[in-house]
Order: structure tokens, then sequence, then C-alpha cells
């Protein structure tokens, strides 16, 4: 998936020995529905005739149709992996479609909707697995974390319990919430909504740069990050974007009705960026707020 469309830089890009050693051929999202575009990454598939297909995103707010990205690998001949770094806590509660029945590899991050250490697992089909190992060690790694390795057993035990399916359910809730919270508000964002985890907003309507906008919230203590969106027109270290999401908040134990209080302090924030008396007065009041309700949920 195309970088600047919601793909990751690992995936092929030009900076990144992905793209350095290998020769990537970049799908994105329809310019209308800024959602997959399946017949289109099929025909442009068929042109490239590609080896391995990447799925995954570290950007992209809907469900990803793994069993049709394994039907367009079978149509050209060739593997399938999928990244679900983002949303691996999501796939083993069963919130999101997991790739594990389509996919020849399957690579995740542990440390984000998995709650888990900062390290990352593969999967993949048996005939891979000695391929991989070695590519793993000695090709790539001279000495194994076995403090991490045991912290990734710890998580994938946590993964198992009936409370961790209750937390990603809430994350999806939560997701939903701000993202209706936000809309109301009157941003918009890529897509309609979210089906996952995260949400991502255009702020060329309030024309100002996602560069602003998270500069704007880290003073007021909320943490988003600029985004490039689809066909975005501004520099990537500029961006047209905001890119939030619910896992956080909701390890603090905030629900639905703490949504619509953090979607009203997003867009108060946003709308009084600028050096006026009132717009330094209202986002200092933000601050106090976000102080308050951090302090009534607080992190043990």
């Amino acid at each position: 998936m195309e970088l600047a469309q919601g793909g990751h830089l690992t995936h092929g890009s030009p900076v990144n020995f992905s793209g350095i050693l290998y020769q990537p051929c970049y799908y994105g999202v329809d310019v209308e529905t800024e959602t997959l575009d399946y017949d289109a990454i099929e025909k442009l598939a068929m042109e490239c005739n590609p080896k391995i297909i990447v799925t995954g995103a570290t950007v992209y707010p809907r469900f990803i149709d793994f069993e049709r990205f394994r039907k367009i690998a079978d149509k050209v001949g060739c593997l399938l992996m999928a990244d679900i770094a983002h949303i691996a806590g999501l796939v083993a509660a069963g919130e999101h479609p997991s790739p594990v029945p389509y996919c020849d590899v399957v690579t995740f991050t542990t440390h984000k909707t998995l709650r888990g250490p900062r390290s990352g697992m593969i999967l993949c089909k048996q005939e891979h697995a000695r391929a991989i190992d070695r590519a793993v060690f000695p090709g790539l790694q001279g000495g194994p974390l076995e403090h991490v390795i045991a912290a990734k057993a710890v998580c994938l035990r946590e993964a198992l319990r009936p409370e961790f399916k209750d937390y990603q359910k809430q994350i999806r809730a939560n997701a939903v919430a701000l993202a209706d919270g936000l809309a109301k508000g009157g941003l918009r964002l890529v897509s309609g909504g979210t089906d996952n985890h995260m949400m991502l907003v255009d702020l060329t309507p309030m024309s100002i740069t996602g560069k602003a906008a998270q500069e704007a919230l880290d003073d007021v203590g909320i943490v988003g990050n600029k985004n490039m969106i689809p066909y975005d027109k501004e520099k990537p270290m500029v961006t047209s974007g905001l890119r939030l999401g619910t896992p956080c908040v909701t390890t603090r134990g905030m629900k639905v009705p703490e949504m619509a209080r953090v979607a009203d302090l997003i867009i108060r924030c946003l709308k009084n960026i600028g050096d006026s008396t009132e717009n330094i007065a209202e986002r200092a009041d933000v601050a106090n707020e976000v102080i308050a309700l951090t302090e009534a949920l607080p992190v043990y």
C-alpha cells in the first residue's frame, strides 16, 4: 500500500530497505470512497506480476478483506503477506477479520493493540518456516532478548482471557464514539468513519495543517500525530491530516461517555489555534479539563 495513502514505511518505501532491495508496485485507495479498491488492486497485480503481495497499513480505518487479497494472489500465482501490526489485538479478540487462514506470512508488533512489550512476531505456513527462521537468525539477529520473549508469552496469555476480548470490544466502541463526536463537531473523517481502533481526520476544511494540529494538541496534553491523507497536497512533514486512536484511553478506563468529552476537547483546541487572547484562554481551559479527566482515570 502506498505510503502516502496509508501504507507503512517498510512496505516498499524508497528510503527503506524494502524499497531498495525490492522493486515495489504500489496500490492505494479510491479517490471517492477513500477505501481499498480491490478491482483496481487486482488489475495492478495482473500488470505487475508480483512475487508477493503485502497487505496492511499504518493508517487505514476500515476492515481489510484478506480473503479478496488471497483470490488476487492466487490469480497471479504469488505469495500473500499481511502486516497486522496495528490490528493484531483486534484480530486476536475477533474484532477484525483474521488474515491467518488466507496468508502465507503474517507479521505484527506486540506493543500496539496487543498491548505487550515492544517487539514483534512472524507467523507463517510450515513450508516457509525454515527460511524465515534462518533469515531472522543468523541473518538479521545476533542475540535474542530473553526477557522480551518472556514478556511476549505473558502478553499472549493475557490475550486469551475474556477480559482481553472485552478490552478490544471497548476499543472499537470508543473509536466509533470518538469518530462520531468529531464528525458531529464538524470535522471530516477520511472514508467517513472507522471499523477499527483508529481514525484519520482531514483538516483541509479547517485550513490548518496536521503539524499545527499535532503541536496544538500536544500543548494541551492530547496526543495525536500528523499524518498524510489520501492524495494529500501537503508535504509529508507537514500533512493535512491527524491520526487518532483509542487503545491508550481505553487502557485508562475511558468508555463511550468519555469519548464525547475527548472529541469536544479536540475540537475546541483545533478551533482555537492562534495567538489571540481568546484562543489562548480557551486552550488553557482545555488543558485544565484534560488534566482533570486524566487524574480521574490514572494509569497504575
